[in-house]
C-alpha cells in the first residue's frame, strides 16, 4: 500500500477535498504510474457536479501523464521508468467491440480487481473513469497506457489522454473527413480546438468555427479555423453556409448543451454528417426532423473518445507534435498545484481556459 494525496469528491457540487488515501499496489495486468501532470476536463466537472450520476466518495481526473513505478504480474511491453500517457480507455481485448477495432466501447471494461483506492477509514473510494488521476499516483490496467518519448513535456503529454484524441479522432476516425471537404466545429473549447486541428490535418478546404465567445473564436483561428461565426447571431448557420458556399460535409458538436444539437442539422450539406461529441447531462434531449435527414441522406454519428485505438493514434499524434503540426503546448492555459484544484476548476468553468493542468 502506498499513501498518496488526492482530491476527493465527497458531495456532488461541493469543493473537492485534499485527503491522504491508500493506494494498493498493481495486481495482474496492472501498472502503477507516478503522475507528473493531470489536466482538468469538463467531463471531470460534470461528474463532480452529479450531472451523470455515480457513487461517492470518488477521485476523478483522467487526462494524465507520468512515469511507470511498478508493474503487476503479466504486464508486457512496459518497464519501470517509462514515460507514459494514462487514458480512461480500459479495454478487455476479447469482447466483440475490442475484436472489431473499437476498444473505446469495450463491453467488459470493469476488470476483476475493483478500485485500488481506500480512505483513512478503510472505506473504498471510487476510481473515477478508471483513472482517479486527481492524485499523486494511479494504478490502472495496462490497456490504458501508452509510452511516449521522454522529451515530450508532461503537461503536453497529458492532453493526449482525452481532449486531443477526442477532437482529432472525431474528425479523422468517426467523421472520415477527406481532403477538400468542409467542416463546421460548434464550440471552440478544448475539444473543439482539437477538432479544428483534426480538420486542418485531414486537409479540409474550409473550417468554420462557431462559438458564443469572440475570444474563443480568435483562439480557433490560431488553431486552423478559416472562418469564424458568432453563435449569438440570428441563424448563425446562414453565416457558416455563406462562408462555405454551401452546407458542411461534417458538423462536429463539441459542447455538451442539448439545444445546440437541435440546430446542428441546419449547417449540413446533403449527404453530410453530424458528429456528436459533446455530452449533455443525463436526461437532456434534442429534437430532429427525421424526414429531412432521410430525404437528404444525412447522418448523426456518435463519437466516443474520437473512436481511437490509443496504441495506434497517440504515437501518431506525438509524431505530429514533434513535427510542429499538432499544437499541444498552446492548449495549456494555466498551471496549478493539487492544492489549487478547486480554483483551477472554477477557472475552467468560467469558460476562458483551453486546458488547465495540475502539475505534481
Amino acid at each position: 500500500m502506498a499513501r498518496i494525496r488526492a482530491a476527493v469528491c465527497r458531495d456532488f457540487g461541493a469543493p473537492l477535498v485534499i485527503e491522504e488515501l491508500e493506494l494498493r499496489g498493481p495486481v495482474a495486468g496492472e501498472v502503477e504510474v507516478t503522475l507528473d501532470a493531470v489536466a482538468i476536463c469538463h467531463s471531470d466537472i460534470s461528474y463532480a457536479e452529479g450531472g451523470w450520476g455515480g457513487v461517492l466518495p470518488a477521485v476523478y481526473g483522467h487526462e494524465a501523464a507520468g512515469k511507470v513505478t511498478a508493474l503487476g504480474p503479466g504486464v508486457a511491453g512496459l518497464s519501470v521508468g517509462d514515460n507514459v500517457v494514462v487514458t480512461l480507455i480500459r479495454a478487455c481485448g476479447t469482447c466483440l467491440s475490442c475484436q472489431t477495432g473499437r476498444p473505446v466501447t469495450c463491453e467488459s471494461p470493469e476488470g476483476a480487481a475493483g478500485s485500488p483506492l481506500t480512505d483513512a477509514s478503510g472505506v473504498p473510494v471510487v476510481q473515477g473513469m478508471f483513472c482517479g488521476a486527481f492524485a499523486e499516483k494511479v494504478v490502472v490496467d495496462q490497456s490504458q497506457i501508452v509510452t511516449v518519448p521522454t522529451e515530450t513535456p508532461a503537461e503536453a503529454t497529458a492532453l493526449l489522454a482525452c481532449g486531443v484524441i477526442t477532437g482529432v479522432g472525431a474528425v479523422v476516425n468517426a467523421g472520415g473527413l477527406r481532403a477538400g471537404q468542409d467542416a463546421v466545429v460548434i464550440g471552440a473549447g478544448g475539444v473543439g480546438l482539437n477538432a479544428i486541428q483534426g480538420a486542418r490535418i485531414a486537409g479540409a478546404r474550409r473550417i468554420v468555427a462557431v462559438d458564443m465567445s469572440e475570444a474563443k473564436l480568435e483562439m480557433a483561428a490560431e488553431f486552423g479555423a478559416t472562418d469564424l461565426v458568432l453563435a449569438t447571431e440570428e441563424k448563425p448557420w446562414r453565416a457558416a453556409k455563406a462562408a462555405l458556399g454551401r452546407g458542411a460535409d461534417l458538423v462536429l458538436v463539441t459542447v455538451g448543451i442539448a439545444p445546440v444539437y437541435d440546430a446542428a442539422p441546419r449547417y449540413l450539406a446533403p449527404g453530410g454528417k453530424i458528429i456528436a461529441v459533446g455530452m449533455p447531462h443525463s436526461g437532456s434531449e434534442a429534437r430532429y426532423a427525421p424526414d429531412m435527414l432521410a430525404a437528404t441522406g444525412q447522418a448523426i454519428v456518435g463519437s466516443k473518445m474520437g473512436d481511437v485505438v490509443i496504441k495506434r493514434d497517440i504515437p501518431w499524434m506525438v509524431d505530429l507534435y514533434g513535427q510542429g503540426r499538432l499544437k499541444l503546448d498552446e492548449l495549456v492555459s494555466g498551471r496549478w498545484t493539487l492544492e489549487q484544484i478547486n480554483e483551477a476548476i472554477a477557472d475552467t468553468k468560467a469558460g476562458g481556459a483551453k486546458r488547465n493542468v495540475i502539475l505534481f
